[in-house]
């Protein structure tokens, strides 16, 4: 008997996980990819304990922890240098079963692509949504320049301008501007040590983190009209936002190719999805629930997605139970954590001074009480197990997925 066929649109994290998942408990897989080639657009992904924990279902987990570069101290900072709060990896570590782990987006694509055979992933091919099918009826129908492709399961993979979301769900507003900008870069460590940090300004914010390979990944956020772009170059913006800031933000910044300083809007989904399917077709990623990166969780929980997503439709099972109860454990947690995300992000888009002066005194009187008081903050989201058994746990310890305070 032939296996039966998915089809995954779009081959950003979300959609290579859902293929790298679904290939391994029986399904015939095909990706298609509308760019020419999957050189990443992006720079670091932080994997916390949740997605490493998906990740060990694939055989991913042991490989993502080994790139762990943060060890011991780590916290928030104002912009003149003062500590606001201390954590530790150990401690996240015992409160979480792990810490998390930074990466570039290229490495774990290629640790994706290892597991897939080849001849996957076809590239140069733009596709559309034609027919999402029915559960117990006709196939998805997938259209290409090639031709049509038919489909047991589409997963619609598409990114926050997800076409496969729109072809489902019409009357969706889709997702809104958040109210700023990001930077990001990935440059040559410094000369001397730091300690990894996040500071926190005025409507802006500045992460500088270490990866394994010795290189930095930093990143900053600011307050800023949709749409706009610095009128010379953006590595210039950054040094008129952040050149004040305490050391090492100058030099990270001083490293960066300005050729290679990625600049991108934040919009969210703040508006949940009636439903993550319909019929044969489900949504995956940002495609389901865009959300802003204040929590570091959108390639997490995009993840989490696919490996929930192979386990809910096994080969051979009924197709459209199995779509509606990936629908019921993914759509609370998810809009759970947009909404988290965007009231984080809230905190950073403060500008008055006195509410700055308010979030930063509430922050510190936080940290006094110990760090795992600011690690609270991810409990509910980076404690999650996946519903599948994996090598990294005892059966005995497995649970269904926790869901994300509401």
């Amino acid at each position: 008997m032939d296996k039966p066929h998915a089809v995954v649109i779009g081959s950003g994290i979300g959609g290579l996980t859902a293929a790298v998942a679904l290939h391994g408990c029986g399904w015939r897989v095909t990706v298609l990819e509308r760019a020419a080639s999957l050189e990443p657009v992006g720079a670091g992904i932080s994997l916390a304990p949740n997605s490493q924990r998906a990740l060990d279902v694939v055989g991913l987990g042991d490989e993502i922890r080994a790139l762990a570069a943060w060890q011991g101290e780590g916290g928030m900072r104002t912009p003149g240098g003062r500590w606001l709060s201390r954590t530790d990896s150990a401690v996240a570590t015992e409160r979480f079963g792990g810490s998390i782990v930074l990466l570039h987006r290229a490495t774990l694509v290629d640790l994706l692509l290892a597991r897939l055979p080849d001849g996957t992933v076809r590239t140069s091919t733009a596709a559309e949504l034609l027919d999402p099918g029915t559960a117990a009826g006709p196939p998805a129908v997938v259209g290409t320049a090639a031709g049509n492709i038919e489909a047991d399961l589409v997963i619609g993979a598409d990114g926050i301008n997800s076409a496969v979301r729109r072809a489902l769900f019409p009357d969706h507003p889709g997702p809104s501007y958040a109210g700023f900008t990001t930077w990001r870069i990935v440059v040559p460590a410094p000369e001397g040590p730091f300690a990894p940090h996040e500071t926190w300004g005025r409507g802006a914010l500045w992460g500088t983190q270490p990866l394994k390979d010795g290189r930095i990944y930093a990143y900053g956020a600011a307050v800023a009209p949709a749409r706009a772009h610095a009128a010379d170059d953006e590595k210039a913006e950054l040094m008129r936002r952040f050149g004040s800031w305490h050391d090492p933000i100058p030099a990270i910044i001083a490293a960066a190719d300005p050729g290679q300083v990625l600049r991108n809007d934040v919009h969210h989904l703040i508006d949940p999805l009636p439903s993550f399917h319909r019929g044969r077709t489900v949504l995956v990623g940002d495609s389901a629930h865009a959300m802003a990166p204040s929590l570091g969780q959108g390639g997490n929980q995009a993840i989490e997605d696919a490996i929930v997503l192979a386990h809910r439709l096994t080969p051979g099972g009924d197709l459209g139970a199995g779509a509606a109860a990936y629908t019921a454990d993914r759509l609370p947690r998810t809009s759970a954590i947009v909404r988290k995300s965007a009231r984080t992000a809230r905190l950073m888009r403060l500008t008055s001074a006195p509410a700055v002066t308010t979030r930063d005194a509430l922050l510190s009187t936080v940290s006094r009480f110990g760090p795992t008081l600011v690690l609270r903050t991810f409990d509910g989201i980076a404690d999650w197990r996946p519903p599948q058994h994996t090598y990294a746990a005892p059966r005995e310890a497995d649970t269904e997925p926790v869901d994300a305070e509401q």
